[in-house]
């Protein structure tokens, strides 16, 4: 079982995450590597929103071969290479819409320099547990 908390003795977070994700129990573990904007035929999604909802739906996608779902999430990791305010708030609103009602987990955003292609915005890693 997987709980996610945001404890009132922490800052209140941001957007839709929580700050601890705990699993107990007999669990099974799953590490996504990070998944980035390349649709399953090859293509790459045009900007970085497209590119940041295939790369969450490249996650769905690993969560399912498994017999997992968002529910199952105990954490993300994002690499964003613009940093702006305009390119977080395209992150948080995009997450979000993606976490939808399922128990928002635990979230790290990274700002880099780059990923192993100048074309690529956003890579996306993630931890799931069930």
């Amino acid at each position: 079982m997987i709980r996610h908390l945001s404890p009132e003795t922490m800052p209140k977070p941001a957007s839709r995450y929580s700050q601890i994700a705990l699993a107990e129990g007999a669990t099974r573990r799953l590490e996504i590597s990070g998944q980035i904007g390349i649709h399953p035929d090859g293509t790459l999604a045009v900007g970085l929103a497209a590119q940041l909802d295939v790369a969450l739906a490249n996650v769905d996608r690993a969560l399912a071969a498994v017999g997992m779902g968002r529910d199952n999430l105990m954490k993300i990791t994002v690499y964003l290479t613009e940093n702006s305010p305009d390119a977080v708030a395209t992150y948080r609103a995009r997450r979000d819409l993606w976490v939808g009602d399922a128990p928002p987990p635990a979230a790290t955003l990274l700002i880099v320099a780059g990923l192993a292609s100048p074309a690529l915005l956003v890579e996306v890693d993630a931890v799931a547990a069930g």
